[in-house]
């Protein structure tokens, strides 16, 4: 199987209808925690739930519109990494990710954005990279200054999520800021 290596023990990988049980398994493990900010553990609540997300961005990679990648430590899937959406013509996407507490603080999600935002620019020639991130999200909110992305403002109350009205922060990095320097 088609794989990169993030970390001793850690591999980025396209992740698959094939992989439904595991992908299944992996959002039980981390369910309340994923849930926090986004609804992905409520739309892969079953096993025909985990098909059909891994479906959509099956598509979604046919069309060139999406793609879905997985993070395995250890052989066992703890999180992933996702255009939401690839816009070709605009030159625009939003990536995103999500990942299993016990694999949080070891910065394989930022590893992982690293490789497919490298992509997006260099090899597929996109202009922007957008993150959307509930303003509570701070982890998450942290990778996207690590990747060196700018807020640019708050959509207010634009989600709603699991009955309540939530804000969304927009980030991006444009083609000519990437890579972000090094800090010092």
């Amino acid at each position: 199987m088609f794989s990169i290596d993030l970390a001793e023990g850690a591999q980025l990988f396209p992740l698959e209808v094939r992989h439904a049980e595991e992908f299944l398994a992996h959002m039980n493990r981390g369910r309340a925690w994923i849930g926090q900010y986004v609804g992905l553990p409520d739309v892969v609540a079953d096993l025909d739930g985990a098909r059909s997300y891994l479906g959509t961005y099956a598509q979604r990679a046919a069309t060139d519109t999406g793609r879905l990648y997985g993070i395995r430590v250890d052989g066992v899937l703890v999180g992933g990494v996702l255009f939401r959406t690839f816009d070709t013509g605009s030159g625009t996407c939003e990536a995103g990710c999500w990942l299993e507490p016990t694999a949080a603080g070891r910065g394989l999600v930022t590893k992982a954005c690293r490789t497919i935002i490298d992509w997006a620019f260099q090899d597929r020639g996109m202009h922007r990279v957008e993150w959307h991130v509930a303003p509570a999200n701070k982890k998450s909110i942290a990778v996207a200054e690590r990747l060196g992305m700018t807020r640019e403002g708050v959509l207010r109350e634009n989600d709603l999520y699991r009955g309540l009205r939530q804000d969304t922060e927009v980030w991006s990095v444009l083609a000519h800021e990437w890579p972000p320097a090094t800090p010092a």
